[in-house]
């Protein structure tokens, strides 16, 4: 029997928090999830290999980044946004509509959509929900985003209601693009997906609170520059106090970088500003938090979800020496 196009089920609850599954037709997705965030087609620092290793099940791929460079209709001429990266699994795509928003100059915003200068070579482009539809048609994305309008949380109340009204409108003009296969592809009880989160006790927070899915950059921008997640909190590898620290990051952790290097050499790889040490703290952090996923999906599974997540709040947040279940 073929895999479905898309099919989510819960198979336990513990208070509002969930564990389950999203089935799809290059894998299944193991929820709570984190999707490692791939914008422009790469795991900042990571081999795709590597981001399947940490246990990751699906990946995020940016709309408006690829668009740009290399553009939707180069990456389809060329087998398709998975092939061109070589990453197998399900991938997620973003509408563009955030970072339309935030990294674009001369917005022209319109019922039809956005008109908008490029931040790479200030070139003009037209965003509607119908072609953020087709650019994530010919990424051969499998789990697409409606396109929306994001104003600032800075914005009046009455700009946001707007705003907010403009994204529904879209959302019906983005599922009409993709009618002949959206259908099959919406459950009646669908996965919650919170977007851009978070840290890890922010991640804990929203699974109390039955979220399923999550994607954040904080995981390899940390890795890049320096901090690595510990079940014990976070640590700045720029500190002078891990010189000569030959511990692991993480004596709780499972990951290869905890097995292999000490506090001492991603120190001074830090801060030689040698490469390996931003794909180290990367494949760490990402590591941690699909250990982390695991680990609440284990919990929720098993009953015991506010035991699990009151001793990660004491051991993460204050600097308890005892993490357990």
């Amino acid at each position: 029997m073929p895999a479905p196009r898309f099919r989510f089920t819960v198979a336990a609850t513990d208070g509002r928090a969930r564990t389950g599954a999203i089935e799809m037709r290059r894998g299944t997705i193991r929820t709570p999830a984190f999707m490692p965030v791939g914008t422009a087609a790469t795991v900042k620092a990571m081999k795709p290999e590597t981001v399947r290793a940490t246990g990751a099940d699906i990946i995020l791929g940016n709309t408006y980044h690829l668009m740009l460079r290399p553009g939707a209709e180069r990456v389809a001429r060329l087998g398709g946004l998975h092939k061109f990266m070589n990453w197998h699994g399900p991938i997620l795509t973003d509408s563009g509509g955030y970072q339309v928003m935030s990294l674009s100059d001369l917005r022209k915003l319109t019922e039809e959509g956005v008109e908008f200068a490029s931040h790479i070579d200030g070139s003009r482009h037209m965003l509607t929900p119908e072609r953020s539809m087709e650019i994530q048609r010919l990424l051969g994305s499998d789990i697409v985003m409606a396109f929306d309008e994001c104003p600032r949380a800075d914005r009046p109340l009455a700009e946001i209601e707007k705003s907010m009204e403009l994204s529904m409108r879209w959302a019906k003009r983005s599922r009409d693009a993709s009618l002949d296969f959206a259908p099959a592809m919406l459950p009646a009880d669908a996965p919650r997906y919170l977007m851009g989160v978070g840290k890890p006790d922010d991640l804990v927070g929203a699974v109390e609170r039955g979220i399923d899915m999550f994607d954040c950059v904080l995981p390899t921008r940390s890795g890049r520059n320096g901090q690595a997640f510990t079940w014990a909190g976070p640590l700045n590898l720029r500190n002078a106090r891990h010189a000569e620290d030959s511990e692991p990051l993480d004596d709780r952790c499972a990951c290869s970088v905890c097995a292999t290097y000490s506090r001492a050499y991603l120190h001074h790889l830090i801060k030689s500003g040698e490469i390996l040490g931003a794909m180290l703290l990367s494949e760490h952090n990402i590591a941690f938090y699909q250990q982390l996923m695991q680990g609440m999906r284990d919990a929720i599974g098993a009953g015991r979800f506010a035991a699990f997540a009151g001793n990660f709040r004491h051991a993460y947040l204050d600097g308890g020496s005892h993490f357990g279940t």
